[in-house]
């Protein structure tokens, strides 16, 4: 027998099977899926081929090539999975091996004994520089040892690793861990071995909760379809409180009464301890299997065999757990639907809302997506039927959604006011303070750009074409689009109100906590934003500690947006709602909206009515009033006229192209050769080809960046030109420069 094989490899033309045999001994064992080692390469003559880590795709009874044996068999993944795989490579532009190791039990690259739990203590290792730090002294070359450069790129994503991993997964050393830590760049901590995440947690039962009318008649239109067995994708839109976590609930007990597991997605580590909390509190936690970046190796590594072995019923993680491998699916749930952290940056580039839309079909189980604010793209196909839609308008408890308060920060200088905070909110937070009820303060720092905007009429340079603010290039000293190509000179005087005070726009969570510290001393605070949850459970700790210790003041980015509970909050303050608005994106209105009417729903969920303070330059703007008004609807009206006028998604699709390498003439001559074969390939009638240029980041760890913009509908046939386009350009073998596609991506930059 005869299995045809890809090897592990990321290089763009090992994207191919090989045929190898399989010896007698192997051929019970040896199916597809499965993980083997094999000779590969050229060698000298006489030595034996290094072995490599391959993945077996087809087996067949013969073969036209002189073949080796396999080897060795490591695991097992299922034909469905390896089918997965293909249509992910495929449908994302990457190697099939690529794909497949986001179906592998985590922690199996090395010896599987280094896994065994062991009763003892052991050293973990964590990051004690900040991460930005450590990116620019990498990126600077001011660390120069490629290992410990490795060693510290691995910590970012897997603090709280035992030294034994390290040397596993970076093929570093105990010494060069030792300089690190020498140098001040990690610390070693002696901690008793908890392999368990759920371990320690133990809560109060509850009890299924009765639902409202709008609740059952949700419920009951999922369950009919989970009774029936039948695939259908459904989007529960309710406001912020209406109860859709319970929904859930009774959703999965609903599952586990007809023998059947499920699968809940979360968009952020930040809410996983709230939701796995309500779920311990339902379920038997034997039964319940975590999966996110912030566990080690290990528990990651307990958690997935757990959920292999058929132990586990109910998988809660974040994006990643789509792949959890776990059978008899009855349903997939998927909660803040229309948060961008569920697709991918890294290759693979994949959406998680698509992989769990196959595997629900394969499961035959409903899909349901959950949001008070759903993306745009989600809500148009609900729209048009694609999507069942299903509405919650009211809270569960029946609370009154917060009242807010929109102020204009032009009329606060004008009034001499040039503290972060408004008199409004000033005031706010000091009653809120006499009253002992607790403030979020919400301060957006997500993104890359620098816009430029008028402080005194709140003007804000824009695409002439696009209605997209334009990106400041300093080498250039110009302002761009990253859309149209449009340029021009940098603007120093208004062209609406002629003052000279335009200034660069951007503050910090750290210098909002400092000025909350000094204008109330008394305040307790706590700040939770990417600077404070860098080590293992940070995220969880510091929630917990703003509840249980009732602290006054949390500050944080949108971290602290979506899905908390807390019922002492009662006033919410927006600091600079135009960060989200200024981005070089189509989807800025969008995100803003997002933003604010979720950050808006943290504010008065118990009997005490909420109060919500936005601070903006741009007070008219529609999403702002939109999102004062809790009114989704009116938003959603607005904008997808825009995107219609403007044939951006859901109407077009829009394919970012990026090229990545050390040599700027190659990175010229690849993106030239890529835009010439699109305009021979691709139906200019459908498709609008934009020329390479420089990307809004043009330079990240002393890579040169450029990309490429495409827009048109992603059709098989157009799928197909972009894979060949990919294929001829790897052919021709250019070491220098790599080259991604990504469709409808997250990030412009």
């Amino acid at each position: 027998m005869i299995a045809e094989i890809i090897i592990n490899r990321s290089a763009k033309k090992l994207n191919r099977t090989f045929d190898y045999n399989i010896p007698q001994e192997l051929e019970e064992l040896v199916m597809i899926g499965s993980t083997v080692l094999v000779p590969f390469g050229k060698t000298a003559k006489g030595k034996e081929a290094n072995l490599e880590e391959g993945y077996v795709v087809n087996i067949k009874e013969k073969t036209t090539y002189e073949v080796k044996d396999i080897v060795q068999i490591k695991h097992n993944l299922t034909e469905s999975q390896i089918e997965l795989a293909k249509w992910m490579a495929n449908r994302y532009f990457c190697n099939v091996s690529d794909c497949i190791k986001q179906m592998l039990t985590p922690g199996t690259k090395g010896k599987q004994e280094n896994n065994k739990v062991q009763d003892k203590k052991i050293q973990v290792v964590y990051l004690k520089k900040e991460i930005e730090e450590i990116e620019f002294e990498i990126s600077e070359n001011i660390i120069k040892s490629e290992k410990q450069k490795k060693i510290l790129q691995f910590l970012k994503n897997n603090e709280g690793a035992t030294v034994p991993e390290i040397e596993m997964f970076t093929s570093g050393t105990r010494a060069i861990v030792k300089t690190l830590e020498k140098n001040g760049y990690i610390e070693i901590v002696e901690k008793k071995v908890e392999r368990n995440p759920l371990e320690n947690k133990n809560l109060e039962k509850t009890e299924n909760l009765k639902l409202t009318q709008e609740q059952q008649n949700t419920f009951d239109q999922i369950t009919n379809k989970m009774e029936i067995k039948q695939y259908e994708e459904f989007l529960i839109h309710g406001v912020t409180g209406s109860g859709k976590t319970e929904i859930y609930l009774q959703l999965i007990g609903k599952a586990l009464d007809q023998n059947k597991t499920a699968i809940v997605l979360v968009p952020e580590i930040s809410l996983t301890p709230q939701m796995i909390d309500r779920f311990i509190s339902r379920f038997n936690k034997e039964e319940i299997a975590v999966l996110h970046s912030k566990l080690s190796i290990g528990e990651r590594y307990d958690e997935w065999n757990k959920i292999k072995a058929g132990n586990a019923k109910i998988v809660i993680g974040a994006r990643s757990a789509i792949f959890a491998p776990l059978e008899n699916i009855g349903v997939i749930i998927i909660d803040e639907e229309h948060d961008s952290s569920y697709k991918s940056e890294a290759v693979p580039k994949y959406d998680a809302k698509e992989i769990a839309k196959k595997i629900a079909k394969e499961n035959n189980c409903p899909l349901v997506l959950g949001s008070a604010t759903p993306d745009l793209n989600t809500y148009y196909k609900a729209k048009q039927g694609n999507i069942k839609l299903l509405e919650l308008t009211k809270r569960a408890n029946n609370s009154d959604l917060p009242t807010v308060q929109i102020v204009d920060l032009k009329t606060e200088l004008a009034n001499g006011n040039r503290s972060m905070l408004s008199i409004a909110l000033h005031n706010a937070i000091e009653k809120n303070l006499e009253e002992k009820r607790q403030t979020i303060l919400f301060l957006n720092r997500r993104g890359f750009s620098t816009f430029i905007m008028c402080r005194e009429c709140g003007y804000t340079v824009k695409c002439k074409n696009c209605n997209i603010s334009l990106t400041y290039h300093q080498y250039e000293n110009k302002l761009k689009c990253h859309y149209c190509g449009y340029e021009q000179n940098v603007v120093t005087v208004c062209p609406e109100c002629h003052s000279t005070k335009i200034r660069y726009f951007g503050t910090g969570t750290q210098r909002l906590e400092q000025e909350i510290n000094k204008v109330f001393p008394n305040a307790t605070t706590i700040r939770m934003d990417k600077d404070t949850v860098t080590k293992k459970n940070s995220h969880e700790d510091i929630l917990n500690k703003f509840r249980d210790e009732n602290i006054d003041i949390l500050i944080g980015t949108q971290m602290i947006v979506k899905g908390h509970h807390f019922p002492n909050v009662t006033l919410v303050g927006v600091v600079a709602a135009d960060s989200s608005l200024n981005i070089d994106d189509y989807r800025a209105n969008e995100r803003t909206f997002q933003i604010l009417t979720q950050v808006a729903g943290r504010a008065g969920r118990e009997k005490i009515k909420g109060q919500v303070i936005i601070q903006t330059y741009n007070p008219d703007n529609f999403a702002i009033q939109c999102a004062k008004n809790q009114d989704y609807k009116e938003f959603y009206e607005t904008e997808i006229a825009l995107r219609q006028q403007l044939m951006y998604p859901p109407f077009k699709d829009i394919i970012l192209i990026n090229f990545n390498g050390l040599l700027e003439n190659e990175i010229k001559k690849v993106s030239l050769e890529v835009y010439k074969y699109l305009m021979e390939n691709l139906n200019l009638d459908e498709f609008k080809v934009m020329k390479p240029m420089p990307s809004p980041i043009d330079r990240i760890q002393n890579h040169i960046r450029w990309r490429m913009i495409v827009k048109g509908n992603m059709t098989a046939d157009a799928n197909q030109v972009f894979n060949n386009c990919l294929k001829l350009i790897y052919d021709k073998n250019y070491k220098n420069t790599r080259v991604t596609i990504d469709v409808n991506p997250n990030s412009m930059m």
